[in-house]
């Protein structure tokens, strides 16, 4: 399964592990789910990350972006027909649209408008959760 992950579901992975988005983020370190980013993406993760008022390990930070870097997607994405709120939020919708059966997940569903007729989903990290333990068979 191939996701985007905004910024904000690592960051609450990190803050507490036990919760929805700590949950992705251990998919995405089994390599069960492809995270698809593209270098922005990378940048923003790296960027917040590493911010020092988050304090989280330097190691930590670190083994995720080397996990998604080998083992998720690169989208070669196209720029958006229409301009969203929050220009940095753009890369993330970008790259979902590149990639075929991708979902977005973020913490933020109301600052990612579909454009009509997209193919894509945009899901909270407990809906993500939710929707992927139904594609497992998980109930």
């Amino acid at each position: 399964m191939n996701i985007v992950l905004d910024t904000n579901v690592l960051v609450s992975a990190l803050l507490k592990a036990h919760s929805d988005a700590g949950a992705i983020v251990r998919l995405v370190m089994s390599g069960t789910v492809n995270v698809v980013y593209d270098s922005r993406i990378l940048s923003e993760y790296r960027d917040v990350l590493c911010r020092p008022k988050f304090r989280f390990e330097k190691f930590e930070v670190e083994a995720i972006l080397t996990q998604i870097e080998a083992e998720g997607i690169l989208a070669v994405a196209k720029p958006l027909q229409v301009e969203l709120l929050e220009r940095d939020d753009e890369p993330f919708l970008e790259a979902a649209l590149a990639v075929n059966d991708t979902v977005l997940v973020t913490g933020n569903k109301k600052d990612f408008p579909l454009p009509s007729g997209s193919r894509i989903s945009v899901f909270g990290p407990g809906e993500f959760v939710v929707y992927w333990r139904k594609k497992q068979g998980i109930f």
